[in-house]
């Protein structure tokens, strides 16, 4: 009943011709990393006001609506989860927690990483062995490697820099674009806060670093270390 309650409003909210931007914009076609992927057209202050109506989901309910074909409605699980993450007392984290580990299946593509493996990965994670972090930077699903790196944005922000380096280096030859900036946006995050703790890795690594990951490591760089970089000639 609730998850009909909940696909039905936002089924009302659709807007299909920004579904068919958003089609586009995942890349959803035949071969490409979100194919299959459906849109209902949802931005998502719209789906967190959503989330606010739904907040007592229950998890058995989150598991069902986490398998629709619909990106929004996985979205909104995830930004559900969150809220409850936050609100609940350690037993229940350590619950949402696992919950998220056993559904990364539908953890799909690239926003839904970003917005939720900070919270239910990384600030779990945040005083406990980083253990998972180095599993999932080895699974075989594009989507669980950036998971990995994306969830250590959260010690980052504590300024807790050597997860973010450690995971950085199991990602250094990963075949996928969508892993090579995941990293470089963190190796730059990094850089914002400590630039000399980038630069350190940067020298060690940048000759054998994929050309999208350094782009993105060292864009807020001044224009004449950037372009040292991008020529080879940081010693």
């Amino acid at each position: 009943m609730v998850i009909a309650a909940i696909q039905k409003e936002l089924e009302s909210l659709a807007n299909p011709s920004h579904a068919a931007i958003l089609q586009r914009f995942f890349k959803t076609g035949p071969g490409q990393y979100g194919e299959g992927d459906r849109f209902r057209g949802l931005r998502v202050p719209v789906l967190r006001k959503v989330a606010g109506k739904y907040r007592r989901l229950s998890l058995a309910e989150a598991g069902r609506l986490l398998q629709s074909a619909f990106h929004e409605d996985r979205l909104l699980v995830l930004l559900i989860l969150i809220d409850q993450y936050y609100r609940g007392d350690d037993a229940f984290r350590d619950e949402i927690h696992r919950f998220y580990l056993d559904h990364t299946a539908w953890v799909n593509n690239w926003d839904l990483v970003d917005a939720s493996a900070p919270h239910l990965v990384g600030h779990y994670l945040n005083h406990r062995p980083k253990d998972p972090l180095t599993r999932l930077a080895a699974s075989g699903v594009l989507w669980e490697r950036r998971i990995a790196i994306i969830a250590t944005f959260h010690f980052i922000k504590q300024g807790d820099f050597d997860d973010t380096l450690t995971v950085a280096r199991l990602l250094l030859g990963d075949p996928e674009d969508l892993i090579h900036k995941a990293v470089g946006w963190m190796l730059r995050e990094v850089g914002k806060r400590r630039v000399a703790v980038a630069e350190a890795f940067l020298q060690a690594h940048y000759r054998n670093m994929p050309r999208t990951m350094l782009r993105y490591a060292i864009e807020r760089f001044p224009e004449a270390r950037r372009q040292a970089y991008l020529k080879g000639a940081v010693a």
